[in-house]
């Protein structure tokens, strides 16, 4: 229950009619959880009797329950069709382990200087990226997801959209968020959206007029400075990449949202570059040598 929790309040504005995949037997609790989320479908080895009949009721019974086979192997080869010409190539089975972000650490002080808490993050962050559409960048912390930036041409790119998602996961925990005063009657989801328009803050009139009409008490704006202050106390943060960083300028990036730790596979021209980089921002930095690209 916890495991889903977390994952999902990772960003819960795009987690809205969500589709569940849970690796363990699916308990009470987690169907508890799940009953009063919007949420489409669940995927798992197995339920609890008590599980099963909450879920069966969800969504007048339409809420999709599928149980998995925990024994199944996938083919080693899979295919892909595009307008008649059908592509193959060998399904990503590597299982990310504590070897591969130990073996080969660059940074000022090698492996060393990795926490356990590090490694732990750097395969969480691996294997979200691992079945994440290409390009794809994520950022962990305290062993869950707290932001994801997937499908972009630019690695960089990637690095922006999901380092956002990281600062609105801090700047939810701001006392100004924490202490907005809605009107008795706004539903869960939209004061997860409220908040997260709070943080942006770049409403139009219309919107600002119907934002505004949620609360009892129009909120202060919470302003670019505070912002900047809060998140100068962000650190510990891992960011895993599913191909090399080709320019410094996604370590650059990471810096702005308290990235200590970096998982990557190197093969660069430019990995010394970054590597340098990660040095410059007291970031350690491993080179797992394994591409996880995913299309």
């Amino acid at each position: 229950a916890l495991a889903y929790l977390r994952a999902r309040n990772a960003d819960p504005m795009c987690s809205f009619g969500d589709y569940a995949a849970v690796s363990d037997v699916v308990d009470e609790d987690t169907a508890m959880i799940l009953k009063k989320e919007v949420s489409d479908g669940i995927v798992a080895p197995g339920y609890t009797p008590e599980a099963l009949a909450i879920l069966k009721s969800k969504k007048g019974g339409k809420f999709i329950v599928l149980e998995a086979k925990a024994d199944f192997q996938p083919d080693a080869v899979e295919y892909r069709e595009v307008y008649g010409m059908t592509f193959s190539q060998k399904r990503n089975d590597i299982v990310v382990t504590k070897e591969h972000m130990t073996k080969k650490v660059v940074t000022k002080g090698g492996a060393d200087a990795l926490t356990d808490d590090a490694v732990r993050d750097m395969i969480v962050a691996s294997i979200c990226v691992k079945y994440t559409q290409s390009n794809s960048v994520g950022f962990a912390k305290d062993g869950m997801m707290v932001g994801v930036g997937a499908g972009q041409q630019s690695r960089v790119d990637c690095v922006k959209l999901a380092g956002r998602k990281v600062s609105t996961w801090y700047l939810r925990q701001h006392p100004k968020v924490l202490g907005l005063k809605f009107k008795a009657g706004v539903k869960r989801q939209e004061r997860v959206n409220a908040r997260v328009r709070y943080i942006e803050g770049d409403f139009t009139e219309e919107e600002r007029t119907r934002w505004e009409a949620q609360f009892d008490e129009v909120p202060e704006p919470l302003t670019t400075s505070e912002k900047e202050e809060f998140m100068g106390k962000a650190s510990g943060v891992t960011i895993s990449s599913d191909a090399f960083f080709p320019f410094r300028d996604s370590i650059d990036h990471a810096s702005k949202v308290g990235v200590s730790f970096v998982a990557q596979p190197g093969g660069s021209v430019q990995d010394p570059q970054v590597t340098q980089c990660c040095d410059d921002y007291g970031m350690v930095m491993s080179m797992t040598g394994v591409r996880l690209f995913h299309h």
